[in-house]
């Protein structure tokens, strides 16, 4: 999905992937080469003159703690925007975003790094949306909605206004979100209910604080990506 949104958007000269399977090393995925493992970023980055990288894994914890490895690097972190969405010109977007095709993101709204907006979703007036949330296809999520960081919204999910989704909070597919969720709960139906729990590892627990989304910048003349599963 990365890839595709990346040649949509044009602005970007895509260099190739890197993944931690040494099985595809050397392969090609749709035309592009997987040049090696995210721990030679480094050294990759120098030979093929790569300016910048985006992470494009679904799973919000493992995107996390990449972008932080590509951090560590001093590589830019870059943001894939397909051209068929409508973002206003006064919201924020933060780095490592991925927002797909007929995505709608309004008036004054805060996207922090590594999300994913996925294909269709809308993000209403005012709302913010922490670092690594995975908001899938089809969300409805009305104005001064707050998402803290690693929280997932599941398929065609409804979440009315000034609610606050907990950080790594689950929302269930189709459910209808009418208070707000706590922090490491899952919640599923209409209306939602919690259902359950989780126990929070060192990282979970650094996230508890939502992060303030970053300005959008421009995309680099280069970038690599890591190999695209998981979304």
């Amino acid at each position: 999905m990365v890839l595709d949104i990346l040649l949509h958007a044009g602005d970007t000269s895509i260099v190739g992937f890197l993944d931690n399977n040494r099985s595809i090393h050397g392969r090609s995925i749709d035309g592009y080469p997987v040049l090696g493992a995210i721990d030679d970023l480094g050294p990759l980055a120098k030979e093929h003159a790569v300016d910048g990288a985006i992470i494009a894994i679904g799973d919000n914890g493992t995107r996390r703690r990449l972008a932080r490895q590509v951090d560590a690097e001093g590589l830019p972190l870059v943001s894939a925007i397909h051209p068929a969405t409508s973002i206003a010109s006064n919201a924020a977007i933060g780095r490592n975003a991925v927002i797909a095709a007929g995505s709608v993101v309004c008036a004054h709204c805060q996207i922090g790094d590594s999300v994913i907006l996925n294909t269709g979703c809308i993000v209403d007036h005012q709302t913010m949306i922490g670092e690594g949330v995975h908001v899938c296809p089809g969300v409805r999520m009305a104005g001064r909605v707050k998402v803290e960081s690693g929280a997932f919204i599941g398929i065609s999910a409804t979440i009315i206004p000034s609610v606050t989704i907990g950080c790594e909070a689950s929302i269930g597919a189709g459910a209808v979100v009418l208070e707000s969720v706590p922090p490491l709960a899952t919640a599923v139906g209409v209306p939602a209910r919690v259902i359950g729990l989780d126990r929070a590892d060192e990282d979970e627990l650094a996230m508890l604080q939502p992060v303030a989304a970053m300005a959008r910048q421009p995309a680099p003349h280069a970038a690599t990506e890591s190999a695209d599963r998981n979304d």
